[in-house]
Order: C-alpha cells, then sequence, then structure tokens
C-alpha cells in the first residue's frame, strides 16, 4: 500500500523560511484539498512567514512557477497537481515533463522542490491521497514537509 514506510518528520529551525507553493487549477476538488494540506504542512513546520501560493492551469505549468518562485527568494518551493490517466498517450507526456521539470528545478536552483503531484489511474486514487476527510494519506502536507526538512537540512550544510 502506498504511505508505508514513510518518514516522522521533526523539523526544527524552519521559522525563518520563506515557501512558495506552486498549485495546479485541474480537477481543483483534488487540488484545493492538497494546497489545505501543504499550508498545514509549512504551519506545522514551524514557518512564520505565510507561503507565496500561485495557481497555475495545469501540471505541465508547474515546472516554470517553481523555478520563478525557487530563483525569486523561496528556500523551498511545493508542487502540487493532479494528473488523471485517459484514454491517450497525454498521461504519460504530462507526468514525464512535470516530473523531469520539477527534479530539474531543484537540482538546477539548489531550491528543494516538495513533489506533491498525483499521477493516478482513477479520482478515487486521488481522493485517497488528497488530505481530504476520509483519505488514506495527506500528499499536501507531506510535499511541503519533505521541501521544507531538505531546506533545513541543506542550511545546515553551509
Amino acid at each position: 500500500m502506498s504511505g508505508q514506510g514513510a518518514p516522522s518528520l521533526a523539523i526544527e529551525g524552519a521559522a525563518e523560511l520563506v515557501v512558495g507553493i506552486v498549485c495546479a487549477q485541474w480537477h481543483v476538488e483534488i487540488t484545493d484539498a492538497l494546497l489545505d494540506g501543504a499550508l498545514r504542512g509549512v504551519r506545522d513546520a514551524g514557518v512564520k512567514a505565510e507561503p507565496l501560493v500561485v495557481r497555475v492551469p495545469g501540471a505541465f505549468e508547474l515546472p516554470i512557477a517553481a523555478q520563478h518562485l525557487a530563483t525569486h527568494g523561496c528556500d523551498a518551493v511545493v508542487a502540487l497537481g493532479l494528473v488523471l490517466r485517459g484514454d491517450t498517450p497525454h498521461f504519460e507526456y504530462v507526468c514525464m515533463a512535470a516530473t523531469n521539470g520539477l527534479s530539474t528545478v531543484g537540482v538546477t536552483t539548489g531550491v528543494p522542490v516538495g513533489f506533491g503531484l498525483l499521477t493516478c489511474d482513477v479520482e478515487d486514487q486521488a481522493f485517497a491521497r488528497s488530505g481530504r476527510p476520509g483519505s488514506r494519506e495527506d500528499k499536501g502536507h507531506e510535499a511541503a514537509q519533505a521541501a521544507i526538512a531538505t531546506a533545513v537540512t541543506l542550511r545546515s550544510l553551509r
């Protein structure tokens, strides 16, 4: 089952971080829940400042917005969205482009990017991971916590 083996993160030293969140607008019921989870994750990490939230049309646009946030003052970026499998190869192309793009942003800028892009076969899988009441997982919260924990770790290495 997905979610097994997830770390329990105790994040210290995140108070002064600047966090950006980029969230796709497709499947708004899911992406709004992911955003709620990410905002909760930022608060739970002890970040004082409200995160900068940017909405983009879809998953394909996440990397360019994440790059902008990473190169304009954010210490950590959280990327949120949902791509549902359809009847054409579009799913594979969008998932690959978004995944590779977000990974490239983190590696080239040195700013951690929390991966909160759900890539699901059916809507029920997305609901189960969205952090909505009754869901098994909260991928928005997890992505925010991962990005912030990594930012804190990277700061300690300087």
